[in-house]
């Protein structure tokens, strides 16, 4: 019963202006309208620029993930350093490299929560097209049915033209500016070689394109190629590797200890040949890259965030300069028995309301455009260019130079077809409570003056 007639005192107070001191006709009060979109806009503008900011990251993020490190990554080097100064350099075999990650593949995949797990070679190597100069890109060679083992390659990897084909031991599956930058197309040839010998274009060096792919990262189409991976250890002394992906990539330190602990690595490390395994997750690549994006996320959400404290102080003023006016109404309530925080809570009640509305009002319309941001900048490219036709027709009428239909982010600035967008929700329950709590903490500092009137001085002058 105590809430509700503050509540309702809160409501009268609140919601209608007091008379000025020139005796002004009562009104709404734009004060708390004023908040509500302040929060509101604030809420908005967080939500969908950390959205969007996630879509851009994420993508980044994953396509490395996914297609570069893995989750989890063995590797049993091609060439190991001797135990001393003059001991030289041991060379493991690729047959022998093959039958040591088969018995640690066998045994990594009855770890609990891993769900591939592929073996592939990496060397670096010189691409050269019929009709083009040369071009350095990072051959992997990868088995042939990679797409159907990993889940996660094959939704990052869009073949674009041909098949993801590698069945023949010299077809090459291109990215799609690195086949553009060599001029060829699906069933053309280009000539490798690796870095490690000499280019010499003869027959042996000949790969047949049967596939081109986009993963929408700039660098991996620029510079990435997938060979057969028995291909790979043909034209270089390569380390073996595997490629390791867990139902959730954040449980990789504890897969990390399950995987040093087998008696397959053990033994394969153990091995007279001098064979060692070595066994890191996707935190240890990239991690200056991922630390930046981390580190802008929180500087962006840091300052966006700080329309929240603009529109707090705002708050602030206005329950300050309420209490100053209605001193005549807190002195009453309180000769009539109400303490010190019944008052308070009625000025904080203001606050709730305000922060409730304006943050909830924010959340939905900022988790709505975040949801459909390419239709809205489509419409508004829409827009623009219905302005620039008229515009184009009243040039054409005096013969004058016609102007170019205006993209948000055109393709030969922009690497994107689409803006991405990825809402997470404990980020977007965050932003409410910021824009929430600040309209609140802003009324319950406000409030207390108010608490501190004094009835007696307050009626004395009535």
């Amino acid at each position: 019963m105590r809430l509700g007639w503050m509540a309702f005192v809160a409501a009268r107070h609140n919601s209608r202006r007091k008379q000025g001191a020139s005796g002004g006709a009562p009104g709404a009060s734009p004060a708390p309208i004023l908040a509500i979109l302040g929060i509101g806009v604030g809420v908005l503008a967080l939500t969908v620029i950390i959205a969007v900011m996630n879509g851009f990251q994420l993508g980044f993020i994953e396509s490395i993930i996914e297609i570069s490190s893995f989750h989890v990554r063995a590797e049993i080097p091609a060439i190991v350093d001797g135990a001393g100064a003059d001991v030289d350099p041991v060379f493991i075999e690729p047959d022998e490299q093959n039958a040591l990650m088969d018995a640690v593949a066998e045994q990594i995949r009855t770890v609990p929560g891993v769900v591939s797990a592929s073996p592939f070679r990496e060397l670096y190597a010189i691409l050269q097209g019929k009709r083009s100069g040369q071009k350095g890109a990072l051959i992997r060679g990868v088995v042939p049915d990679i797409l159907e083992q990993d889940a996660g390659i094959a939704e990052k990897l869009d073949i674009e033209h041909g098949a993801f084909d590698l069945s023949e031991p010299r077809a090459i599956v291109l990215g799609a500016e690195l086949a553009n930058r060599l001029h060829v197309k699906v069933g053309g040839t280009v000539e490798l070689a690796s870095l490690s010998g000499l280019f010499d274009a003869d027959e042996d060096s000949a790969f047949t394109v049967t596939g081109i792919f986009r993963s929408g990262f700039y660098e991996y189409d620029i510079g990435w190629g997938f060979v057969n991976i028995n291909t790979a250890a043909a034209l270089d002394d390569t380390s073996l590797m595997l490629g390791v992906k867990l139902r959730n990539r954040w449980n990789d330190i504890r897969t990390l200890q399950l995987a040093n602990n087998l008696s397959a690595v053990k033994n394969a490390s153990g091995a007279t040949s001098g064979a060692v395994v070595n066994i890191t997750s996707w935190r240890d690549y990239n991690k200056a890259f991922f630390s930046a994006l981390r580190s802008e996320k929180l500087l962006m959400f840091l300052l966006v965030g700080l329309i929240f404290i603009v529109v707090g102080l705002n708050i602030f003023q206005a329950q300050r300069r309420a209490v100053l006016e209605r001193r005549e109404e807190i002195g009453l309530l309180r000769a009539l028995g109400a303490d010190e925080w019944a008052v308070r809570l009625i000025f904080v009640w203001d606050g709730f309301v305000i922060g409730l509305i304006g943050a909830g009002v924010g959340a939905v319309l900022g988790l709505f455009l975040a949801t459909h941001i390419s239709g809205f900048f489509t419409a508004l490219e829409h827009i623009v260019n219905a302005f620039v036709s008229l515009l184009n027709l009243i040039y054409g009428l005096f013969g004058r130079s016609q102007v170019e239909e205006f993209a948000i982010f055109s393709p030969a600035v922009f690497y994107i077809k689409e803006i991405p967008a990825r809402v997470i929700p404990h980020e977007v329950v965050l932003i409410f409570l910021f824009g929430f709590l600040s309209a609140l903490a802003a009324s319950w500092f406000a409030s207390r003056r108010a608490a501190r009137t004094m009835p007696a001085e307050v009626l004395r002058y009535e």
